[in-house]
């Protein structure tokens, strides 16, 4: 009977034994497959961290690239800005940058004298001006004070460099713009016909188009017809444009000045123009009467 005994202990304590042995296999077996998991996972993770940092990466280039394009938007736009500010400077007297253009009309009345002086003065008074000059104004031009062409008139009038000159047939030119800076227009002399067509808002020509354009932009125009004696059609075309804002100077010299010659009688109208334009000058005396000494 102890026999028996001894044997049961010995099988049981080796059934115990056994299964500790197996215990630790299985538990050496999941420590084993928990490490080789854990080195799988690693090329995950630096590949992960590539992918991140590659996209960090891409995402900087972009944002340099977009401020890149914004810095070379803003540079266009300085250079859009410089552009139009020498756009509207090349309208301007190098002189006196507050000097705005005025256009200038010689059109085919008689009294090409009084075109030749104000064109002289303005020039004088480096006023920026837009010169147009119809077919009869040159032909007046010749006729009245023989000048024949571009290059006697500048050689009469002195320095052009603030002078632009336009055809006449050219209704797109600057002058015919609304949108050019302009400090107003003088059409010196004034036809009968260049009158009629500007009281009747015709624009044929250059110059036409350029009163027109000065009316509607409420930019001082100033007529200087030279005809005696004047129609009811004269009149009514001079009473029309008056009411449209222009401003009619006659060519009508005054003798309170007492002139001398008849460069006197021009500086006479030339003056009262000048006057009108805002432009100093020192053509002929100003009247004072009546002050007390």
């Amino acid at each position: 009977m102890n026999q028996i005994a001894d044997r049961d202990r010995s099988e049981t304590r080796a059934d115990r034994s056994g299964a500790d042995d197996r215990f630790a296999a299985g538990r050496d077996r999941l420590a084993a497959a928990d490490r080789s998991g854990a080195d799988a996972g690693e090329p995950d993770d630096d590949q992960n961290r590539s992918a991140a940092e590659a996209d960090d990466g891409h995402a900087a280039d972009q944002n340099r690239s977009s401020a890149e394009a914004d810095r070379s938007s803003a540079d266009t736009d300085r250079s859009s800005a410089d552009t139009d500010r020498s756009s509207a400077d090349a309208d301007r007297s190098p002189v006196d940058g507050d000097l705005l253009a005025i256009t200038l009309a010689i059109t085919g009345a008689s009294g090409a004298p009084y075109a030749v002086r104000l064109l002289q003065a303005l020039n004088t008074a480096a006023v920026p001006v837009r010169l147009v000059v119809s077919a009869t104004g040159w032909r007046l031009l010749h006729e009245e004070t023989q000048i024949d062409g571009e290059g006697e008139l500048r050689r009469a009038t002195g320095d052009w460099s603030h002078v632009k000159v336009y055809d006449d047939h050219d209704r797109g030119a600057t002058p015919a713009s609304g949108s050019a800076p302009s400090r107003g227009m003088v059409v010196c002399p004034c036809s009968m016909g260049t009158l009629a067509s500007i009281a009747q808002g015709t624009t044929r020509s250059l110059i036409e188009r350029a009163a027109d354009v000065t009316l509607k932009e409420r930019h001082p125009l100033l007529l200087v017809p030279r005809e005696t004696p004047y129609s009811i059609i004269h009149l009514e075309n001079m009473l029309r444009v008056t009411r449209a804002g222009a401003v009619v100077v006659p060519a009508s010299p005054g003798f309170y000045h007492r002139p001398a010659k008849i460069s006197d009688l021009v500086d006479f109208i030339v003056a009262r123009v000048l006057s009108h334009l805002g432009i100093e000058h020192v053509l002929g005396p100003r009247w004072s009467g009546g002050e007390r000494s």
